[in-house]
């Protein structure tokens, strides 16, 4: 997310791939949609574990970062690849708190993202999964 707009709250942001296979995943969607790819080296850290680098390819769609496909690590287990998108709120902390409070579960903490913001993956009550961001730099 190293070029991005600062979205308004509520708005979807930022649409990244899991994979098992980055290679394979990156030539399927460019040649099919003709998404220009950004190779950028991330921090990746594991609950329990030290942070690592790993590969990122940022997604380029009519000019704009729009997304990033990744290899998933050992951390995943035997997970399939998979979307998640990100909606942008103003403030990652309080929308979690809230979500139990609606119904619905934080499967992961607020958690830090060096240089990108704040972020949390959280189920809707009817199990839907989605992550909620703030930004760094951004207002309230």
């Amino acid at each position: 997310m190293s070029e991005h707009k600062m979205p308004a709250h509520g708005t979807f942001c930022w649409n990244e791939l899991s994979t098992t296979d980055d290679a394979a995943a990156v030539k399927f969607y460019t040649e099919l949609l003709g998404w220009q790819v950004k190779k950028s080296e991330a921090m990746a850290s594991c609950e329990g574990a030290e942070a690592q680098q790993m590969v990122y390819h940022e997604i380029v769609a009519g000019g704009e970062h729009v997304g990033g496909i990744y290899k998933m690590g050992p951390e995943y287990g035997g997970a399939p690849s998979h979307w998640m998108s990100y909606v942008a709120v103003d403030d990652v902390d309080a929308r979690a708190a809230k979500v139990s409070e609606l119904g619905g579960s934080v499967c992961v903490p607020p958690t830090d993202i060096p240089n990108v913001g704040r972020f949390c993956v959280v189920n809707d009550p009817t199990g839907a999964t989605i992550s909620l961001i703030t930004l760094k730099g951004a207002q309230s």
